[in-house]
């Protein structure tokens, strides 16, 4: 285990303070699958949402499972390079990333749920 620096103090502290208040400024569309995530709601598994991961913040994460759900909006579309670079370290420290377009979300709710619910029933390999 290496030894913490008071820049990695920090660094923690502001992914923290930046995860609280992400929660705090919700879009909607993370509302409305966090309403279907939330209290172990899918194949009772515990998600949490806007949780630090070394240095990122995910949307939404089940631990015991490792999974990883992101929903991404325009922004997403310029931003290519830098997701796949997050997704390759997130992976690399053993976690699955599934990607949803908020517009997924709003018009196909279900289909998405069956989707999470599909990878979790899965086993991993």
């Amino acid at each position: 285990m290496g030894v913490k620096t008071i820049g990695d103090k920090m660094q923690s502290h502001n992914l923290t303070q930046n995860a609280r208040l992400l929660r705090k400024q919700s879009t909607d569309t993370e509302k409305l699958l966090w309403s279907r995530l939330r209290a172990k709601q899918i194949i009772s598994c515990k998600f949490r949402r806007q949780q630090p991961i070394g240095n990122y913040i995910v949307d939404f994460v089940c631990f015991s499972e490792k999974l990883i759900i992101e929903l991404d909006g325009g922004q997403h579309a310029i931003q290519k390079n830098k997701d796949k670079e997050r997704d390759n370290w997130l992976c690399k420290e053993g976690f699955t990333v599934l990607r949803f377009w908020n517009n997924e979300v709003i018009e196909n709710l279900e289909g998405v749920l069956d989707v999470i619910s599909r990878h979790l029933m899965s086993p991993s390999p």
